[in-house]
């Protein structure tokens, strides 16, 4: 295995476990009944947490293995399979904890949603409007590829944005000799 291949298997590993883990942790706190005030906001920043293993993953190559240099395409790549490869640890143990644990899971999900709108003040016609929104939600969890396509497009825009601003920061030019 190359050093560029074991960077991106060992980053996007850890990176998938981190967010799987937090993943359940805040689905199985909904599911509960807990309150999910703020869970958007503990969500998304765990994922950038997570993914802060791209910045690393290239960084640690680029330093290690590649003299201190790396295109932004190669950096990029790098921290785009990092996100595929943890995303999609994401993406099945969400299909893992879903089918066998919480199947109902969206039905509890929507029910609070629409509890937490009408608690705070949203219209009849607001509610149905949110309600009709959700059922498109419904739909798509019928089959597993729309619970895969969904989980995909949750977690996956933020990977590649943190590949993409890490790939930013961390590509370097190799250094050209001085003439005299």
């Amino acid at each position: 295995m190359t050093a560029f291949n074991k960077h991106v298997l060992t980053h996007g590993l850890i990176a998938g476990a981190i967010i799987a883990a937090i993943m359940i942790i805040m689905a199985y706190r909904i599911y509960s009944g807990a309150d999910f005030e703020g869970s958007e906001i503990t969500g998304y920043g765990s994922m950038i947490l997570a993914f802060s293993l791209i910045f690393v993953g290239v960084r640690s190559y680029r330093n290690q293995h590649n003299g201190g240099h790396i295109s932004f395409w190669l950096a990029l790549k790098m921290g785009a399979l990092i996100a595929l490869i943890g995303s999609t640890i994401y993406v099945l143990a969400w299909l893992v904890y879903y089918y066998l644990f919480i199947p109902d899971f969206l039905d509890k999900f929507i029910a609070m949603a629409l509890q937490k709108a009408a608690d705070a003040g949203a219209s009849a016609e607001e509610l149905a409007a949110q309600a009709k929104d959700m059922d498109q939600y419904r739909e798509w969890y019928k089959s597993p590829v729309g619970v895969i396509l969904l989980t995909y497009m949750e977690v996956l825009p933020v990977a590649i944005l943190v590949a993409l601003i890490s790939a930013a920061i961390l590509r370097r030019k190799p250094e050209t000799p001085v003439e005299s």
